[in-house]
């Protein structure tokens, strides 16, 4: 049987050794190194990363934007109203370093901020405004989680809140509500409508008196449109200022 030199198993052995050490970190990707349990000062990669086993510990960390999807929570409205709200987050780790020393799982703690902070929110506000100032909650949902999560090395780029669910009995309520608008509007249209029409029919009226002549133009034009449309004998009395002129003959 074939033996081997004690060299030999040695230089296998380093061989192996030193294959186990390298480590390929992606573009998007950074390593944070721990020498004998003490941070190192920069995170290494991309490419190839030369780690000293079992002295170094090197722990991944991906740089990609990333979207972390909160739960419905059920929030009572500073108009107490009750409504179950979801949202989604958009973050990215932007100091590898602390994003692992920090925080132990900076995925968990950034989904249970982003809980907390959307019932917090939510809660200052009324249902009418959730429902029209979509984006003025978001603004302000992204600008408290990314002021919460900065410590721990993670940008919050953006905040959506995805979907307001609200009971049978509120969608049936906010319908009637919606339909006594409309019908509010309507009445107000028709009456501004007819109040325009009277500001008019005032001023034709001014101008009928002060100019006679105008009035019995109209009555014709009317007699003749009556005429018109119904064929039908119209007897109309001779008008007084004509009877005058011949009297005074």
């Amino acid at each position: 049987m074939p033996m081997f030199s004690p060299a030999l198993m040695i230089v296998g052995f380093v061989v192996i050794y030193l294959l186990s050490c390298i480590k390929i970190l992606r573009e998007y990707e950074r390593g944070v190194i721990f020498r004998l349990g003490r941070l190192l000062e920069k995170p290494k990669g991309p490419g190839i990363v030369f780690i000293f086993k079992p002295i170094d510990k090197m722990v991944r960390v991906s740089l990609r934007l990333l979207a972390l999807d909160v739960p419905p929570q059920d929030i009572i409205t500073k108009d107490n109203v009750s409504v179950q709200v979801n949202a989604v987050i958009y973050f990215r780790v932007m100091e590898p370093n602390k994003a692992i020393t920090e925080v132990e799982n900076y995925g968990f703690a950034t989904s249970q901020m982003a809980q907390t902070t959307l019932r917090s929110v939510v809660g200052e506000h009324e249902l009418d405004d959730l429902l029209s100032k979509r984006d003025e909650i978001n603004s302000q949902l992204q600008e408290i989680l990314d002021k919460q999560t900065d410590p721990w090395g993670i940008k919050v780029s953006n905040v959506e809140v995805k979907h307001v669910d609200l009971t049978e009995q509120l969608k049936r309520a906010m319908a009637r509500q919606a339909e006594a608008e409309r019908e509010r509007r309507a009445k107000i249209i028709g009456a501004e409508a007819e109040f325009q029409a009277a500001a008019k029919l005032v001023e034709a009226a001014k101008m009928m008196e002060s100019h006679p002549m105008a009035l019995q133009m109209r009555y014709l034009q009317t007699l003749s449109e009556i005429a018109t449309e119904n064929n039908s004998t119209t007897l109309f009395p001779i008008p007084i200022d004509l009877l005058n002129v011949f009297a005074k003959k």
